[in-house]
């Protein structure tokens, strides 16, 4: 009976541990599942000898006065353009709306974006992209700016939709200079510091 209770107790000791080591490091739901995205080495970005002293990603602190309501207004016949990307490969897109919004008192308009190959795969046909600039882009954040995913089902029916600057990410190329990452358009700069969403990455 004594060696079943030992055994027992070992078990539970070595369960508690995997779960300390399994932890979700971030603050929020957002950022322990994007840390955990980069943990991953079948999904990361990151090199190996980043990935290997990988601790998490550095964000700025919480902020909800940077979650806004932003008027969406649809670009109807937008041309297909061709984005220029961090390497030689140009990317077919369109303009797919206006996203008008305020922010610490100023107002603000985005253009938001629709890769016309990733529509076409049935798991991302409603991916919408929406890449953007701030004071903080090059110094802060990455020097090519941050992304923040959208749907086109995130778009409610009196053409509103909620911004989380909390909620941003960093292209894959400000990791790995093996990926091919769209550039942000100039018209998509915001006068103003974004103190929120993720930093810039420390090699």
């Amino acid at each position: 009976m004594k060696k079943i209770v030992f055994v027992f107790l070992i078990l539970i000791s070595i369960s508690c541990n995997s779960n300390k080591k399994r932890a979700l490091v971030g603050k929020t739901t957002y950022q322990q599942e994007l840390n955990a995205q980069f943990k991953d080495a079948s999904v990361s970005p990151l090199k190996k000898k980043d990935l290997k002293n990988f601790k998490g990603l550095d964000f700025f602190p919480v902020d909800s006065s940077f979650i806004t309501i932003a008027k969406f207004s649809k670009i109807e016949n937008a041309p297909t353009f061709l984005l220029p990307t961090s390497t030689d490969i140009k990317k077919p897109y369109k303009e797919f709306g206006k996203l008008t919004f305020t922010l610490q008192g100023k107002q603000f308009q985005l253009t938001v974006y629709q890769g016309l190959e990733t529509i076409k795969i049935e798991k991302y046909k409603n991916e919408l992209y929406l890449p953007f600039t701030d004071l903080t882009t090059g110094n802060e954040s990455y020097v090519a700016g941050r992304y923040m995913d959208l749907q086109t089902t995130d778009i409610r029916e009196n053409n509103t939709v909620e911004l989380n600057f909390n909620n941003t990410y960093n292209p894959y190329c400000a990791y790995n200079d093996n990926f091919s990452c769209p550039i942000t358009p100039r018209n998509n700069h915001l006068d103003i510091a974004v103190t929120a969403g993720i930093k810039t990455f420390k090699k």
